[in-house]
C-alpha cells in the first residue's frame, strides 16, 4: 500500500505460538495473495532485529510480513510505516493448546517428543524445571517485554508498556470482536475492505466451552499441585492478559 509520496504501508503479523495466528494468516492470504511472506528468524535480539529489517527492505512487494520468531519492537524501515499486529490469550489455555498441538505434531524437537511420552502434568512439570523454557512460564511477557530495552523496568513492567503502546493488540478470546477492530484501524490505514471475519485453523482445543470451563478441566487434569504451580509461574502473564483484555473491551465500537 503506497501513500504519501511513495511511502509504503505494510502489516507485520507477529505469530506467537498458539495464539491464532494460524487462522489470522489464513484470512490475510485470502485477501493478500502473493503479497503475503513468512519467514523465520535467529534467536539472538540484535541479530533477529538486523534480519527482520532486512527481510522487509527486500520484498517492496510484500504487504503483509508473517512471523513466529520475529521480536518486538517493530522494525524501523525507510519509507514505510510498518503496522504491528499480534495476539494473546489466556496464558494456561495457550499451554493446554500447545501441548495438544505438540502431541500430535510427530516433529523431533523437544516439546513435540516431549508432549507425546508424557501427560499434560508432566509437559508442564519437565517444562517448569527448565530455568530458560518460557513456553509454559510467563510466554507473553517474555515477548512483549522485548519492546523496551531491559535497562527501562523489569519484564512485566516492559510487557505491560508494550501492550499500552502497540497499536493494536488482539486476544484470542474475544476472537470475533479483535477482529471487528483490527479491520477497522486497518481500513484508516489504506487496507478497504479486508472484512475479516473468524475461521477456525490448527485449532487443538475444543473452543466451543467457556474459557472458564476450560480452565476448571485443565486444573482436573493436572491435579491441585501442578495447578498451583502452573498459576505462580504465570502470575505475570496473568497480570498481561487481563490488561490486553482490558484494552480490547475499551476499545469495543459502541452499537448504535
Amino acid at each position: 500500500m503506497e501513500h504519501q509520496a511513495g511511502k509504503r504501508t505494510v502489516i507485520f503479523h507477529y505469530h506467537l505460538f498458539k495464539n491464532a495466528g494460524t487462522s489470522l494468516d489464513a484470512l490475510l492470504i485470502d485477501y493478500f495473495k502473493d503479497k503475503w511472506v513468512t519467514q523465520e528468524f535467529s534467536g539472538q535480539h540484535a541479530i533477529n532485529r538486523q534480519e527482520v529489517k532486512n527481510w522487509i527492505e527486500s520484498n517492496p512487494e510484500a504487504l503483509c510480513f508473517s512471523s513466529h520468531t520475529a521480536h518486538l519492537p517493530t522494525a524501523q524501515v525507510a519509507q514505510t510505516e510498518v503496522l504491528p499486529v499480534i495476539f494473546v490469550r489466556h496464558p494456561l489455555d495457550r499451554i493446554a493448546s500447545a501441548y495438544s498441538f505438540e502431541r500430535k505434531q510427530g516433529s523431533n524437537g523437544f516439546g513435540s517428543v516431549l508432549a507425546r511420552n508424557t501427560t499434560l502434568a508432566g509437559y508442564i512439570e519437565t517444562r517448569l524445571s527448565l530455568p530458560h523454557d518460557f513456553q509454559c512460564r510467563n510466554f507473553h511477557v517474555a515477548n512483549f517485554a522485548r519492546m523496551f530495552p531491559a535497562n527501562t523496568g523489569d519484564d512485566l513492567t516492559r510487557a505491560l508498556r508494550a501492550i499500552e503502546e502497540l497499536p493494536f493488540v488482539g486476544v484470542v478470546e474475544r476472537f470475533g470482536d479483535s477482529l471487528t477492530q483490527l479491520d477497522a484501524w486497518l481500513e484508516t490505514k489504506g487496507f478497504s475492505n479486508m472484512n475479516l471475519k473468524p475461521v477456525e485453523k490448527n485449532v487443538s482445543r475444543d473452543l466451543s466451552q467457556p474459557i472458564d470451563a476450560r480452565i476448571a478441566e485443565i486444573k482436573s487434569q493436572i491435579g491441585d499441585e501442578v495447578f498451583q504451580q502452573l498459576l505462580i509461574a504465570n502470575e505475570a502473564d496473568m497480570a498481561l492478559y487481563n490488561a490486553a483484555l482490558a484494552k480490547s473491551i475499551a476499545n469495543d465500537t459502541p452499537e448504535h
